[in-house]
């Protein structure tokens, strides 16, 4: 990137050794003249609102038309900002709502919930299993589908987010 010198870099988020939002950040630190566009399959708040945060001028989505790309490259390069329709609705109402209503759903089934919950109180797997009457299996299962919902990676993560979102 040194040597190129591009005026605008379309950066997905979810990349194998650097992740995109600290690409934004690397970027934006070392050559802050960069217009950075994400184009990314996920739509979730927390990804939208800390890329904008990290300094991406635009934010679309990979659903987006050949025509849609090329319009939102145009208006970064003149200086405005970019975004999918759905994106630019989650930042209007992330400013129009009460913080109070911020709350995504993430569509997780009352047993999801449940086991979210018991994950966060500190139970591990095997004792979940046994308080929910259900097989270690399950509760495995239970967890893979959490993390696919949140779109997340880790307990941790998991946790963090639920308790950010007010799910737990």
């Amino acid at each position: 990137m040194q040597k190129e010198r591009p005026d605008i870099i379309l950066m997905d988020l979810e990349m194998p050794v650097v992740n995109g939002i600290e690409g934004i950040r690397l970027a934006k630190a070392n050559f802050p003249e960069i217009k950075i566009i994400v184009q990314t399959a996920f739509d979730d708040d927390e990804k939208v609102f800390t890329a904008l945060k990290a300094g991406a001028e635009g934010y679309i989505l990979k659903s987006a038309s050949v025509t849609q790309i090329t319009q939102s490259i145009d208006e970064v390069s003149k200086g405005g900002a970019s975004m999918s329709p759905s994106i630019a609705m989650k930042v209007i109402r992330y400013f129009g709502n009460d913080p109070a209503e911020k709350r995504e759903d993430y569509q997780l089934t009352p047993k999801e919930s449940m086991v979210l919950k018991k994950l966060a109180d500190g139970l591990s797997y095997k004792m979940i299993a046994d308080e929910l009457g259900i097989s270690y299996f399950t509760v495995n299962n239970h967890i893979k589908k959490i993390y696919e919902k949140l779109h997340v990676h880790s307990l941790g993560e998991a946790v963090a987010k639920a308790h950010r979102s007010k799910l737990i």
